[in-house]
């Protein structure tokens, strides 16, 4: 009986999360994307781009039975676009033609037009309500981060206070925190990082197994969900072929990477599989296989530990980061003062925390006083304003400039003190006092979240 099958499943996953202590990291394929709004596979975005450049003549079918690998299609069709758009420079835009241009800009700009074309920015462009609603329990998940091969940009305006790390960037010391959307094959936001060709296959092969050793943190100690992938998928396995030992243990199952996969006729099936072997360079690895078709019932069950209520990954990957380049780099370059006597203190008393970051406990009124002054009418009247309009404009100024609102959110300019349901007070810091003369006077200034 496929209940039965779900009540095991959802009985795993939830000891799973339960055990690990850690919320769950989704690994996104293209099978997501082509459920949610048609998206295209490799090999059908290739005959999409053919169909697009009249002196492509022949479509990837072609070029497989003659044993191409897709990046090897690839690289053909980007010559082709390069030739057809040298002698079509009206449909690109005119910086593309300069000398230090790549050649690869022009198919890469292509993919751009055809995926922002089909890619729902909010959740009343998708038609379907069964899809609706999985899309809003796929929300609910809040996972820790999310990876994905896929170009488009579904997963950011679906999962809006995460931030998008794309391509190289991946690799940068500082990621892997948390509230992160790792585009380990580039996106349409930045096209020069998609990987779509031999070259491109090249460099990302070299680099494999420095972003290898950066996922394999994700794979011990958080639960790995694969949506929208084929167990035997290229990318999966060569990820998987640089750290199979680490994660596999004498032959026995991966008990924290599952495997969901898509199949049509599941419930009339007697016995749904719930593990799949992957062979990777001549090793067998185990991982937990979910087969479905919808659904709602495991990402609810991927869903069921929530993460803290209405605490914005921006703010949490702020104060990861803030932790890292404390440990990694200010305090051992003695670049900041630091209080050795709190740090010790930090062992016994959760509550000392906070106060190395100059942060307080929300209850503590008396400190929040103390570090946040000023009303917005105060701080307009500081720096010169009759009222809050002047300050309040200085705030948009940063908004737009920065791309960062310091009104979102609690932090070292800002706290907003709820007097009850919705209502409450906003006060703002010397630190808000000081950035928003910066912005004043016109000075270069850092916002530090």
């Amino acid at each position: 009986m496929y209940s039965r099958y779900q009540e095991h499943i959802i009985n795993d996953v939830q000891t799973n999360l339960e055990e690990m202590s850690t919320q769950p990291i989704l690994f996104i394929g293209s099978g997501l994307s082509k459920r949610y709004f048609g998206a295209p596979n490799w090999k059908e975005l290739l005959q999409l781009l053919k169909e697009r450049c009249p002196i492509i003549t022949h479509g990837p079918a072609y070029y497989l039975q003659d044993g191409k690998s897709l990046s090897e299609i690839g690289s053909i069709y980007t010559k082709l676009y390069r030739e057809w758009a040298w002698s079509n420079q009206q449909l690109y835009p005119s910086q593309y033609f300069e000398t230090d241009v790549p050649k690869d800009i022009y198919i890469k700009y292509e993919i751009k037009r055809l995926l922002e074309e089909i890619t729902p920015r909010k959740i009343d462009d998708i038609k379907d309500e069964n899809l609706k609603e999985e899309i809003k329990i796929l929300q609910d998940i809040q996972p820790h981060a999310l990876i994905t091969t896929n170009y488009d940009n579904f997963l950011e305006n679906f999962f809006g206070e995460y931030q998008s790390i794309v391509g190289q960037k991946v690799l940068r010391p500082d990621t892997m925190c948390i509230g992160e959307i790792f585009k380990i094959h580039g996106c349409v936001s930045d096209i020069s990082e998609i990987i779509l060709n031999e070259e491109d296959y090249d460099v990302f092969i070299h680099k494999k197994k420095y972003l290898s050793a950066k996922l394999l943190t994700f794979f011990a100690e958080h639960p790995l969900l694969f949506i929208g992938y084929s167990a035997n998928d290229k990318n999966i396995l060569s990820i998987l072929s640089d750290i199979d030992e680490l994660i596999s243990i004498s032959g026995e199952i991966i008990p924290n990477i599952y495997f969901l996969e898509f199949d049509e006729y599941i419930t009339e099936k007697p016995n749904p599989r719930t593990e799949k072997v992957i062979l990777v360079n001549d090793r067998e690895i185990r991982v937990k296989s979910i087969v479905a078709k919808d659904y709602k019932w495991i990402l609810r069950a991927f869903a069921s530990r929530k993460a803290v209520e209405n605490v914005h990954p921006k703010l949490l990957r702020a104060l990861m980061a803030r932790t890292y380049k404390l440990v990694r780099s200010d305090i051992p370059s003695k670049s900041v003062e630091v209080n050795f006597e709190m740090l010790a203190e930090i062992l016994n008393d959760d509550k000392a925390l906070p106060k190395l970051y100059g942060i307080t406990m929300v209850s503590e009124s008396s400190d929040i006083n103390i570090n946040f002054p000023y009303t917005l009418s105060e701080l307009g009247k500081r720096l010169g304003y009759k009222g809050l309009h002047g300050a309040d404009n200085l705030i948009y100024r940063i908004k737009k400039s920065k791309g960062i609102d310091i009104k979102a959110t609690d932090n070292k300019y800002h706290v907003f003190i709820k007097a009850g349901r919705t209502s409450g007070n906003r006060k703002y810091s010397h630190a808000a006092l000081k950035l928003l003369a910066d912005v004043r006077d016109q000075k270069e200034y850092q916002v530090e979240m």
